[in-house]
Formats: structure tokens, C-alpha cells, sequence
């Protein structure tokens, strides 16, 4: 790559989902796209990661045919999405035959990049992703989950990106999900992996508490190749660094990103209305524009943060917020260390609020349970025996890849849904999340259904939009 700083733009994904739980709209996205095509960045992310889930449950829209429009409204724009491994975009793990199906249709449907990740950082159960993106001409990302414990540390994680490498990987990218990343150990981490690894490296970190435009800078100062910005109007705070403010540090100097400051500007502008269209409907709450320190603490990820103030916000427990984020980094101690990103966050996050409510471990979630039997692969460190034997018993614990263990699942889901849906897409939708799409089917299929105007001549109505 050449010396100047690639940018990876996350306005349409990460932004929207970090500040405004996911509920960017596609009509207020396709205004934007043609200035966006023209800006020059390595990438826009615009897809996977909670987007899919967010457009059927809350907005009514179809995943795929918003994707398709975003893929015929920016032609010369690489789009990237999220994928979380064998979990895809849902929370648990899938057979490979509908792994294979889905990055195939996400290709198909006009996906460039599928930056891959595992929450606990096995690469076993990244290899059917990574396999199948190569087979389908996708440029493959793999993506080490960052984050700091005793058994986390640099040779771990340049260990993990030689690993990757070797499986295929086009990027290795460093996904800082908490902003744990400090700036100078960004810089030696990225100076390593510049030496170990011959193929580019991306950041991706939030600013969450207040170091992420630090952490990007001593990054490139290190040498990285591309990092994930957003534009100002939904940047900062839970979300990632500003675009703008990156380019302006960088113009004149050997690093230089090349877009135009102005051509960013206007493009904000418009943002800036979807933005403050989000705060109006409640939807965009000004807390998460808070730098928050005690992430640095406890470790725990702004969506991580949301979900345990609710929880005790419905068992009437607010008052014991404290007690929970001191008990998370004790949880995660006994469950061998996992990084805090979906979906260990939410096991590791829900067991803190009933060891604090009800008793330490009297009881275990259904997933805390998985977790420790196995069920979503290697955990990094030692698991205390004690809390395992609790929790599953005299249960074996599964030690080969959890994927292989699982039978084809695709033919039984498309077999579900005879006579109500034959596209594939569709069916992928069921496989992730079963009820959320059958409802989703129903409402379009309803909206779609020949209706009688008042002269008693029939008409179709327009696709479903929400």
C-alpha cells in the first residue's frame, strides 16, 4: 500500500449502531450515497454486524434489498459488513453449509470486504468464513478481538495475526470494540505486527473513553495502513473517531489520507439532519457522546453498558449498578478471560447481574452454561474448575471445532418455509433469527397482497418499507 492513510468510513454501520441502536433508515442513507462514492475511501461499512437483526425487528426493511441499493447507489465504493464467524450475524453457532450460503449471497448482494471476528478469538471458529469469502472473491479481514488480561498480550495478539495470515487472511485488522487500546501500546502493537505480518493492517476502535483519535494517530504513526472513522455527526463518544478531524490532522504531511476536507464537509452536513432527526425521536441519546473511564476499569463496551442498566432497570435494581460493573471483571476471571464483545459480553454482563442479585453463581444462564461447557469454542485462559463444575456438572466439555458437531442445517430451514418463501435470501434471514423474520415475511407479505380500492378494482400495494 502506499505511505498515505487509508480510511474506512463506518457512518452507515457502526456509527449509527454504537449512537442510535441501529435505526439509520435506508431512505436516509440513499441521499447521501452519491456524495459518499465520490470521497475516495478505502471502504464504507454498511452492513452485518447488528444491521440485520435492527432492519426487520425495528424498521420494517429488508437487509438484503438494502444492500442491493446501496450497492447500485455507490458503484465505485469497496462496501464492507461485519460477520461474526460461525455465529454470522446471530448468537449462536451455524452448520457450515449455511455459512457458505451466506457469504455467498452477501458477495452476490454486493458486499466487497467481510471483516470476520470471534469473540473469543479461536481462530477454528473463523475458518469456514474466511475459507468461503476467499472462494467467492470477497476480500477477507480477519480481525482479532482486542482486549487486556493476564493472558492477553502483545505476542498473543501477533501470534493470533500470523495465524490468520496464514489461514488466508487479505487485512488483519485490530478490532478495539472497548477502546482498551492505548495510544503508545497501539503504536508498539502495530510496529510488531507491520514487521510480522506482510499484509496490510486496519484499526478499527471507538472513543469511548476519550483516546481514540490518540490511539489512531500513534497507530499511523506506527506504520498502520487503514483505520475506521466516522463522520463528525455521528462520531465520538461509543462511536469511532472523526473522520474530518483525522484528515485535517493529516493534510501536508507524509500520511496524508487525500480526501477532500470539503467534499467530507457537505457530506457531514446532510448527516447532521439524520442525526438530529435520531435525537428527536429519542432515539440518539446524548449520554453516549460521554467519554466514560470506568470502561478502562471494567472493561465493558458501551452496548455491554446499555443492556446491564436495563436489566436492573426491570428487576427495579439500579441502585446496584456499581456492584455489577465491580463483579463483571470477576466473572470474566472465572470464565477463562473472554474478550467483551458480542456475544460474550451479554453472558458475561447477565451472569454479573444474578451473581449480584441472587447470590454469587446460585444460578447460571442457558448461555453461561454453553460458554463454559464449550459450546463457542476455546476460552483464552484457565477456567476456574470450581464455578464449571457448578454450572454444567459432570458434563464433558467439548474440545474439537463446535461447528463440526453440528449437522447441515439449510435444507431443513428451506423445508420450513415451503409455500411461504422459495428465495434464498429469505431464507438465510429465517435461519438467523427465525421469529423476527417470519414476522418480517407476514407484514411484507400482507403489504404486498392485492387490495380493493374503493370502486372495488383491485391494486397492488408497494414492497413493504416500514
Amino acid at each position: 500500500m502506499a505511505n498515505k492513510l487509508y480510511i474506512t468510513d463506518t457512518i452507515l454501520r457502526d456509527a449509527h449502531q454504537s449512537q442510535a441502536a441501529t435505526r439509520m433508515r435506508l431512505e436516509d442513507m440513499l441521499p447521501a450515497c452519491e456524495m459518499l462514492d465520490k470521497i475516495g475511501y478505502w471502504s464504507l461499512e454498511c452492513w452485518g454486524g447488528a444491521t440485520f437483526d435492527s432492519c426487520m425487528r425495528f424498521l420494517g426493511e429488508d437487509p438484503w434489498a438494502r444492500l442491493r441499493a446501496l450497492r447500485k447507489a455507490m458503484p465505485n465504493t469497496r462496501l464492507q459488513m461485519l460477520l461474526r464467524g460461525q455465529n454470522l450475524l446471530g448468537y449462536k453457532h451455524y452448520a457450515d453449509d449455511v455459512v457458505e450460503a451466506f457469504v455467498k449471497k452477501s458477495i452476490e448482494n454486493g458486499i466487497d470486504v467481510i471483516r470476520i471476528f470471534d469473540a473469543l478469538n479461536d481462530p477454528r471458529n473463523m475458518e469456514a468464513a474466511m475459507k468461503y469469502t476467499k472462494k467467492y472473491g470477497g476480500t477477507c479481514e480477519a480481525a482479532i478481538s482486542y482486549t487486556v488480561s493476564p493472558v492477553h498480550n502483545e505476542d498473543y495478539f501477533v501470534n493470533l495475526a500470523c495465524t490468520l495470515k496464514e489461514m488466508g487472511a487479505d487485512t488483519i485488522c485490530i478490532k478495539d470494540m472497548a477502546n482498551l487500546l492505548l495510544p503508545y501500546d497501539a503504536y508498539s502493537l502495530v510496529k510488531r505486527l507491520k514487521e510480522k505480518v506482510d499484509i496490510p493492517i486496519h484499526l478499527h476502535t471507538h472513543n469511548t473513553t476519550g483516546t481514540g483519535d490518540m490511539t489512531n494517530l500513534m497507530a499511523c504513526s506506527a506504520g498502520v495502513d487503514i483505520v475506521d472513522c466516522a463522520l463528525s455527526p455521528l462520531a465520538n463518544g461509543t462511536s469511532q473517531p472523526s473522520t474530518e478531524a483525522m484528515v485535517a490532522t493529516l493534510r501536508g504531511t507524509e500520511r496524508d489520507t487525500g480526501l477532500d476536507l470539503v467534499k467530507l464537509t457537505e457530506v457531514a452536513a446532510y448527516f447532521r439532519t439524520v442525526a438530529n432527526k435520531l435525537k428527536a425521536d429519542g432515539i440518539l441519546d446524548p449520554k453516549v457522546l460521554n467519554v466514560d473511564s470506568n470502561t478502562l476499569l471494567y472493561q465493558v463496551p458501551g452496548g455491554m453498558l446499555s443492556n446491564l442498566i436495563s436489566q436492573l432497570k426491570q428487576a427495579k435494581a439500579e441502585d446496584k449498578y456499581y456492584d455489577v460493573l465491580e463483579e463483571v471483571p470477576r466473572v470474566r476471571a472465572d470464565f477463562g478471560y473472554p474478550p467483551l464483545v458480542t456475544p460474550t459480553s451479554q453472558i458475561v454482563g447477565s451472569q454479573s447481574v444474578m451473581n449480584v442479585l441472587m447470590g454469587r453463581y446460585k444460578t447460571f444462564t442457558k448461555e453461561s452454561k454453553g460458554l463454559l461447557r464449550g459450546e463457542y469454542g476455546k476460552l483464552p485462559g484457565e477456567v476456574n474448575a470450581e464455578v464449571r463444575k457448578m454450572a454444567i456438572g459432570d458434563d464433558e466439555v467439548i474440545t474439537c471445532r463446535p461447528a463440526d458437531l453440528i449437522k447441515p442445517e439449510l435444507e431443513a430451514y428451506r423445508q420450513e418455509l415451503k409455500g411461504i418463501t422459495d428465495s434464498e435470501e429469505d431464507i438465510l434471514s429465517y435461519a438467523l433469527f427465525p421469529q423476527v423474520a417470519k414476522k418480517f415475511f407476514e407484514e411484507r407479505n400482507k403489504a404486498s397482497a392485492p387490495a380493493a380500492d374503493n370502486n372495488g378494482v383491485r391494486e397492488l400495494k408497494v414492497e413493504f418499507l416500514g
